[in-house]
C-alpha cells in the first residue's frame, strides 16, 4: 500500500507540473515566445507559472492596425475615441443637458487647445 500512495503523493503533482510545461512547450512558439523559457517556469512555478504563461500570451495578440481606438486613427473625433454604438448621437452640454449646435463660443471647460467636442 505504501507505494501506491507514493505514486499519489508524488506521481500525480509531478504529472500536472509535467503537464503544466508540455503544454506551454508546445504553444509558445504559435503565439512567437521562447518555449524553452516558459517550460521551465510552468514547471517551476506550480499553477502560477502557468497562468503567468496564458496571460503574457493574451498580451501578444494586440494588432495596433486593427483597432479604431488607437492614436493617429481616422475613426477618432475631436481627440476622443467614440464607439461605433454612439456614433452620430447628440452630444452632450453641460450638465448632461443637449449642447447646442455650434455653442463652442463660451468653452466652460477650459479644454487645452485641439479638444473641440
Amino acid at each position: 500500500m505504501e507505494p501506491f500512495v507514493a505514486v499519489i503523493l508524488i506521481g500525480v503533482p509531478l504529472a500536472w507540473l509535467v503537464g503544466f510545461a508540455t503544454y506551454a512547450y508546445v504553444d509558445a512558439p504559435k503565439h512567437g515566445m521562447n518555449p524553452r523559457k516558459w517550460a521551465l517556469i510552468a514547471f517551476a512555478l506550480p499553477l502560477f507559472g502557468l497562468l503567468a504563461y496564458v496571460f503574457e500570451r493574451d498580451e501578444q495578440g494586440y494588432d495596433h492596425e486593427s483597432d479604431p481606438y488607437a492614436e493617429g486613427s481616422d475613426e477618432r473625433t475631436g481627440g476622443f475615441a467614440v464607439h461605433e454604438s454612439r456614433q452620430g448621437e447628440k452630444r452632450l452640454g453641460p450638465a448632461g443637458t443637449e449642447a447646442e449646435e455650434g455653442d463652442d463660443g463660451d468653452d466652460e471647460w477650459n479644454d487645452p487647445d485641439g479638444v473641440d467636442l
